[in-house]
């Protein structure tokens, strides 16, 4: 971890370096994230979220050590150096069991965390935010900082017991934009403001010193604010740098601990070189990872029904029909008439198809439309009509014409983003 918490340092020196996280569980974006860490020889930090790895499965069905497992089995197959990859849990706390009381809840928190640490994740974010069914509706500083100290110490004991030594390093924090975006339309958003910052961050430096973790303390490398980005089903809220300096001057006075921002999906390159220099130095990003998937499959979907019109695979009919016959992961999400619906089903930056992919009509969907597509090069003039950005590197040889070295490329497109504005000062030196 020192060469990860090395890029925190020179971040806090006032030097343009950084790192994002790749939050996604989709076998494509990690393949894609890892070749692109491969070209670039940088750190690749992969992050798995409470709700979708955990000690029950999750909604991808993997605990925390079938995760790292599935991402190092595919890091040896694509010759990436394991020693490159960092492992990262992402709101671990009671998130998943709100609706039981507090005791229960936390009680699932901690087997949750001492189960992430025990498969070899190295950076925590201590999430403990959230009201259980017995809390009120706003919690305390004090409470939630009780509570992360709590995780803390069960993740603390874990890895000493496992691996003999802590080397872990946490992230805090309570104001979190909602995982995957916002629930419903923004019409305004204020970062956090520089007191709110501070008091967040001394009662948990207090609290952690009361419960005799002042070791565990000094490798807290990041705490979680609202910079002022975020994105709902249709628009981007764009980073505004003016808005956020008092919060880069208030973390500028403090030793050894940056910020870490969610939701950054879908900001301008721009943006990520601005948040990197006002001390955001961990960038999270993972819908706009899935989104570009989700572009690219689309895209092939029309190749498809041009080359293969009567016998084609029916790829986004398939997925409608599951989504509709399946419609938790969707409905709270979105609002509207039956078309807008459709429309924010396929098209919202949210992108809740993320949580269809693994269904078994939808892979059957996929299987049959990659098999189609195989049957023939794929004709230049619909790669130029459907991944015009990519024709002349297809042309020049430098990307594959086959269906998924397209889709790997709109992957890394986002990627490319977050690292050219994350380890600039690496590549140039």
């Amino acid at each position: 971890m020192r060469r990860f918490q090395a890029l925190i340092e020179a971040n806090k020196s006032g030097k343009n370096s950084g790192i994002y996280a790749i939050c996604s569980a989709h076998p494509w974006v990690l393949e894609a994230a890892i070749r692109y860490a491969k070209q670039e020889n940088t750190l690749l930090l992969i992050e798995a979220t409470a709700n979708q790895v955990n000690q029950f499965g999750g909604y991808t069905g993997m605990l925390p050590a079938d995760f790292i497992a599935t991402v190092e089995a595919m890091a040896d197959e694509l010759g990436f150096d394991k020693n490159l990859l960092i492992f990262g849990g992402d709101h671990l706390g009671p998130v998943c069991w709100v609706n039981e009381s507090s005791q229960a809840a936390m009680a699932k928190a901690c087997t949750l965390v001492a189960e992430y640490v025990k498969a070899g994740f190295k950076k925590i974010h201590l999430d403990a935010s959230m009201p259980c069914a017995d809390d009120p509706e706003v919690l305390s500083d004090e409470i939630v900082a009780n509570r992360a100290a709590l995780l803390c110490k069960t993740a603390e004991e874990t890895a000493i017991a496992t691996f003999g030594q802590s080397d872990i390093v946490y992230v805090i924090g309570t104001e979190v934009p909602p995982p995957g975006g916002a629930d419903e339309h923004i019409d305004s958003l204020q970062p956090t403001s520089q007191d709110a910052a501070g008091e967040t961050l001394a009662c948990h430096r207090d609290i952690f010193a009361q419960q005799g973790l002042e070791h565990a303390w000094q490798r807290v490398v990041a705490m979680v604010v609202q910079p002022g980005v975020e994105f709902d089903n249709t628009q981007v809220f764009d980073y505004k740098p003016e808005e956020a300096q008092a919060l880069k001057g208030f973390i500028s006075t403090v030793d050894n601990i940056a910020f870490e921002a969610h939701s950054t999906d879908y900001q301008t390159a721009g943006a990520y070189k601005s948040l990197i220099a006002d001390h955001f130095a961990i960038l999270k990003v993972g819908p706009e990872l899935t989104f570009a998937l989700r572009e690219g499959l689309f895209a092939l979907h029309h190749i498809e029904q041009r080359l293969i019109p009567g016998e084609h695979s029916h790829f986004v009919e398939v997925i409608e029909e599951v989504m509709l016959a399946e419609p938790t992961s969707w409905q709270r999400f979105y609002h509207g008439e039956p078309s807008q619906l459709r429309f924010l089903r396929q098209f919202s930056f949210s992108d809740r198809i993320r949580y269809y992919w693994h269904q078994e009509a939808v892979q059957a969907a996929l299987t049959k439309m990659l098999a189609n597509l195989q049957q023939q090069a794929l004709p230049l003039p619909l790669i130029s009509q459907y991944f015009p950005e990519f024709y002349q590197a297809v042309r020049e040889g430098e990307i594959e014409n086959t269906a998924k070295a397209l889709v790997i490329a709109k992957i890394q497109r986002v990627v490319a983003r977050y690292s050219t504005a994350c380890f600039a000062m690496e590549k140039a030196s």
